[in-house]
């Protein structure tokens, strides 16, 4: 076999070389290896000549397979392609984002390119690729579990992604904070992420927010948002971040991450879940839970966690497939185990209780 696809290769080169046309090219090496399968079929097993040219029709057939396989994607590419207008993408501000998203907009030609393995999905598609530019998400805290979210968030053509964070990079982050740099130690972490977002895909508004989340600004950001995005490290901020989200009608996912454990579910109330606050009503002790910085935290654990926000925040987007919408995922890293637990909300939830009792 190795010998025909040389010779099909140097003949293939010959008439490069010689300016002959890409059918006539094709034409020749398809009757070359045409000719390597009449043997196998014709020639008995053991025959020198059979041997030489592969020995088995079966490699052959798997072969040919292969190649039509990537002949009709590259075909189909070049159709997504013929069907993106030729006007070049909206001008990029001198941040290195876009002033804004135009929801409504074709594609070009070079988003096309980008994001052909999600429009090639059947649960996402063309009209799911467009929703998730149309989509508006605020990302809390550019930390462990935020910087794999808001960098598959980006990569995956989230039109508008808001990053809230207060703090700065500190060398000690980069074990795991994979979003930020050497050179970005001393910076604010949402200017950091921001480039990094900006750098990854210029396609995408990335949306700096220096400030701590706080109850007299969470109704003002979470407005501005259709998904809430919870990677923040501390169990203040966790709860604010419910109250406000049951307050605002909009979905929170939630993760949060100790050691070599992580734990990840999106809270709805407004469609039936529970929140936050049904299935944590009370704050831990002080230290019974302690923080990354106390007990330690396994490097790429926060990226599993993260990946997944950003994978629940896909498939939310653009209803492909089941969120963990009443339902928890428990991720052990240390024994690569995973368990799923149900959640039911509470009638006598403080948050959002009231919400139950009227729908139920």
């Amino acid at each position: 076999m190795i010998l025909v696809l040389a010779v099909a290769a140097g003949l293939w080169a010959l008439g490069w070389a010689m300016g002959a046309p890409v059918r006539a090219r094709v034409l020749l090496v398809a009757g070359l290896i045409g000719g390597a399968i009449l043997v196998q079929l014709v020639l008995p097993p053991g025959h020198p000549l059979r041997q030489a040219t592969g020995g088995s029709a079966q490699a052959w057939l798997v072969l040919l397979g292969a190649a039509a396989l990537a002949a009709a994607y590259a075909a189909g590419l070049r159709w997504l392609k013929a069907r993106a207008p030729s006007a070049a993408p909206p001008a990029a501000t001198a941040a290195g984002g876009r002033d804004d998203i135009d929801r409504d907009a074709p594609f070009d030609a070079a988003e096309i390119d980008r994001y052909a393995r999600h429009i090639f999905l059947r649960e996402i598609g063309g009209p799911g690729q467009r929703k998730l530019k149309a989509a508006r998400v605020l990302v809390i805290g550019a930390g462990g579990l935020g910087a794999p979210s808001l960098l598959y968030l980006a990569a995956a053509g989230v039109g508008t992604i808001g990053v809230l964070d207060d703090d700065r990079v500190d060398r000690s982050n980069l074990q795991r904070q994979v979003i930020h740099s050497e050179a970005a130690v001393g910076q604010p972490k949402v200017a950091s992420a921001a480039a990094a977002m900006r750098a990854l895909n210029p396609h995408v508004r990335a949306v700096p927010l220096e400030r701590r989340l706080t109850a007299e600004n969470a109704a003002e950001l979470f407005a501005d948002y259709d998904l809430i995005l919870d990677g923040s490290d501390n169990f203040d901020t966790r709860y604010l971040a419910n109250r406000a989200a049951v307050a605002a009608g909009k979905p929170l996912l939630s993760a949060a991450i100790t050691q070599w454990e992580g734990q990840i579910s999106l809270f709805d109330p407004a469609h039936g879940t529970p929140c936050y606050e049904c299935i944590f009503p009370t704050r831990p002790a002080p230290g019974l839970v302690p923080s990354c910085a106390e007990a330690g935290v396994a490097g790429p654990l926060p990226g599993v966690l993260g990946s997944m926000m950003a994978l629940e925040a896909v498939k939310w987007i653009t209803g492909a497939g089941k969120v963990l919408a009443g339902e928890m995922l428990i991720y052990d890293g240390l024994w690569g185990e995973t368990r799923k637990l149900a959640l039911s909300p509470r009638a006598d939830c403080p948050v959002c209780g009231a919400r139950h009792r009227a729908t139920g």
